[in-house]
């Protein structure tokens, strides 16, 4: 019989930051947009509404793909990374998915209150949220989970924050939101660099898997160091502030993930196990000094 942890577990909440990091940055723009005096009202509850909104739906995706992955025998009992319930006995596969489509349900009566007091874009936005949550294994399965994720997570979350507060499609947020974009990529890219050899087993594909364990490691040193290049370009652009640049403070880290992920090799892949961990410590850390930023930038 399940816990009540193991219900919490089971949603996978040590990746829930990879959604609440943009949102939380989307959430302090507005902030910085509206003390310089570039938007004029704003709702702060549907702020706040909308990143637990983005909260909810990746909660449902991550409960509807460890579903599929159990069926579809992506995850075993020898498979590295965080525990997974169903394949231990906890769960029943079938509650799980149960459990992930009455928490899309609650994402999905949030998002209809948002959308009838905004407007249609949100319809855009938030169909795009269903689409990642209920089919985002398929995705996976073919080879496409970076490319969405980075849409989802790196650019329609924040669009969808700064529209629900300010009911504008502010377009300059896709260029500040696009460097935790990468580093949420960077995530997944770490574990499917990990887990290149069992995903081959289990006969699915993903980038990683294309790449090689060779062209995968540019891959992820090339998210990481651009993520901190497009900061200095939004700043240069003056659509940040230069007090953003306190996220240097975590540019040794991503340095120390980067050599890290070097040191792998497709015989012991078991040195990067851990990888995926510490690269959404940056992003978390990353994000948290760049919201800080906006926060405090309009009194500098």
């Amino acid at each position: 019989m399940p816990k009540l942890k193991h219900w919490l577990m089971v949603a996978h909440p040590w990746s829930w930051p990879a959604s609440g990091s943009p949102a939380m940055i989307a959430f302090s723009y507005v902030f910085y947009m509206y003390k310089t005096g570039v938007v004029a009202e704003v709702n702060w509850l549907f702020g706040m509404l909308a990143i637990i909104g983005a909260v909810i739906f990746h909660a449902a995706g991550n409960l509807i793909s460890e579903y599929h992955d159990y069926v579809r025998g992506v995850d075993k009992l020898e498979k590295t990374g965080p525990v997974r319930l169903i394949v231990l006995g906890i769960f029943e596969p079938k509650p799980v998915l149960l459990y992930g489509y009455l928490v899309l349900s609650a994402g999905i009566l949030l998002g209809i209150y948002l959308l009838v007091n905004t407007g249609f874009p949100l319809l855009i936005i938030g169909t795009i949220g269903i689409i990642s949550s209920t089919l985002y294994y398929k995705i996976k399965y073919a080879g496409m989970s970076d490319l969405v994720i980075f849409i989802c997570y790196g650019l329609s979350i924040t669009l969808g924050v700064v529209y629900v507060m300010t009911t504008e499609l502010y377009w300059p947020i896709l260029l500040i939101s696009t460097p935790v974009g990468m580093l949420i990529v960077a995530i997944l890219h770490a574990n499917n660099t990990r887990d290149m050899l069992q995903d081959k087993e289990a006969g699915i594909k993903t980038q990683a898997m294309k790449l090689g364990l060779e062209g995968s490691q540019i891959v992820y040193q090339t998210l990481l160091l651009v993520a901190y290049l497009i900061v200095a370009i939004a700043v240069m652009m003056r659509f940040l502030h230069p007090v953003v640049f306190v996220v240097l403070v975590t540019f040794p880290l991503a340095i120390k993930n980067i050599k890290l992920m070097k040191t792998a090799t497709v015989d012991n892949l078991v040195k990067i196990q851990f990888l995926d961990t510490h690269t959404a410590k940056l992003v978390l850390m990353f994000s948290v000094l760049l919201s800080a930023a906006n926060f405090i930038a309009p009194f500098v």
